[in-house]
């Protein structure tokens, strides 16, 4: 047995958002998975919407009591615009969202963990989609920009860490490329200009936080899911599909957010096929003079490409970055055969050296990671504990190599995993669990797994303990 020690104020925690975790319960607006769910329920798992999700608004109490007894001091949510916000245009209060987020807040800061906020976590007014075309529209900033401030100055006494956007590329992805977030286009070009209104937002919104907060102690940043792209050889062609999958996956939200500018490459590229977003200077100027303070980073399973079979050139297709790179399945991959996504814990080394080397060792912290498991019944003991050994040994090599790149000087800062209770996951409802405390859907009933307990003395002594056959495996 190896033992690594973090260092000291460490965030141990974990995340999860507003609109997974509270349910629909007294909103007066849907939000785009709402109005998703209440015209074609067909396409989520099992038919279940997020309309109890994980009871968070009836028992937040409860739950973080419980986050308490696993350890964590820390925990990342999101404040839902559909609950907090009764007029959009005029950014209206409603009474109950005020109490309810100032009551979680109040529970966490009571129960010694540390509320850190998203402002957005996919979840758009389903009004604002219907009446303006969300994220494509200027006006959309304008509103969201309005909704931030409202957060800023009701909450920042408090509050300290804000975060502008969760994985904003998806937002781009699922919703105007890949069919599987709503409004569910398929339009390379809207997803562009998505892309660069999103980045102008959470500029904006960083702009407005350096006015509106209330606390000398504030920062606020954005949660990126960065992921490098593994080529599959070094041949010259695997080499430069794995450029350009950099530049679409990571750079086209990391540059502008840490750095104020786009790569040179992307914008010609965007050019050269006739994709480029519609922006002022007043917009680049406003992304170049709001940077983040600090960063969130989503990792889960690595991203392997190889040069694509086609010519980039091809006609009558529809445009998506993948002209410029395919996926990569890499024989003898390891896997999480339960949710199909490789297991790669070196990633997260790579990631810490990335954030060093090329953007001026910002201050990280791993904003989710975690393993997806169906049917986790299959590992209830008699006492009715899931034994999720899997996912100790998950955690404990992700870890491992998290403490690797902070030992080679990387300035990450925390680490917290998806996600503290089981939460409803979008499109797939609850058929992956990945908390570090079950919860039966049907009597609402929570009970903390072995991870649960496992975390507990990992968060509480800063020290893992690595089994040698983990330090064996990663001896290379």
């Amino acid at each position: 047995m190896v033992k690594k020690e973090f260092p000291k104020d460490f965030w141990w925690g974990a995340a999860t958002s507003g609109p997974q975790c509270e349910g629909r319960f007294n909103k007066n607006h849907a939000n785009n998975f709402d109005y998703l769910f209440d015209t074609k329920p067909e396409l989520f798992h099992d038919g279940i919407g997020p309309d109890t999700a994980s009871n968070f608004y009836n028992s937040f109490r409860e739950d973080i009591k419980m986050m308490k007894e696993i350890g964590m001091n820390s925990l990342r949510t999101s404040i839902q615009w559909t609950r907090l916000i009764a007029d959009f245009e005029e950014a209206t209060l409603r009474e109950d969202g005020v109490r309810f987020y100032n009551d979680v807040i109040d529970t966490c800061i009571e129960n010694g963990i540390r509320p850190v906020f998203a402002l957005n976590h996919f979840d758009l007014p389903a009004e604002l989609e219907h009446k303006y075309g969300g994220w494509l529209s200027k006006h959309v900033i304008d509103l969201y920009v309005k909704f931030a401030e409202q957060c800023f100055v009701l909450f920042s006494d408090r509050v300290v860490d804000w975060f502008t956007f969760n994985e904003p590329v998806v937002v781009v992805e699922g919703g105007y490329m890949y069919n599987f977030h709503y409004p569910m286009v398929v339009d390379g070009k809207k997803a562009m200009q998505a892309a660069f209104n999103l980045q102008v937002a959470s500029a904006r919104a960083i702009a407005n936080f350096r006015k509106s907060n209330k606390n000398s102690l504030g920062k606020i940043g954005i949660v990126l899911n960065l992921t490098p792209p593994y080529p599959r050889s070094d041949c010259e062609a695997d080499q430069q599909a794995s450029f350009y999958a950099n530049l679409f996956k990571n750079r086209l939200f990391m540059d502008p957010s840490a750095l104020g500018a786009y790569p040179s490459e992307l914008l010609e590229i965007l050019k050269k096929d006739k994709v480029m977003w519609e922006a002022s200077q007043e917009e680049y100027q406003v992304v170049k003079e709001n940077t983040i303070d600090y960063l969130g980073v989503n990792f889960y399973h690595p991203f392997r490409v190889k040069a694509p079979e086609l010519s980039s050139d091809a006609l009558a297709c529809d445009w998506f970055p993948e002209r410029y790179f395919e996926h990569y399945e890499m024989p003898g991959r390891r896997m999480n055969m339960d949710r199909g996504w490789e297991i790669f814990p070196q990633a997260l080394y790579d990631i810490g050296e990335n954030i060093k080397g090329n953007y001026g060792n910002l201050p990280w912290f791993v904003s989710e990671n975690g393993m997806g498991v169906s049917r986790e019944i299959r590992w209830t003991n008699a006492k009715g504990v899931v034994e999720d050994d899997y996912r100790i040994q998950f955690v404990t090599e992700h870890l491992y190599q998290l403490h690797k790149t902070i030992a080679a000087g990387s300035n990450c800062f925390g680490y917290h995993m998806w996600t503290p209770i089981d939460c409803w996951s979008w499109l797939n409802s609850y058929k992956n669990r990945y908390g570090f405390i079950a919860n039966d859907v049907h009597t609402q009933i929570k009970t903390i797994k072995k991870s649960g307990y496992w975390f507990k003395k990992v968060a509480e002594s800063d020290i893992l303990e690595v089994p040698q056959e983990i330090v064996d495996k990663f001896m290379v």
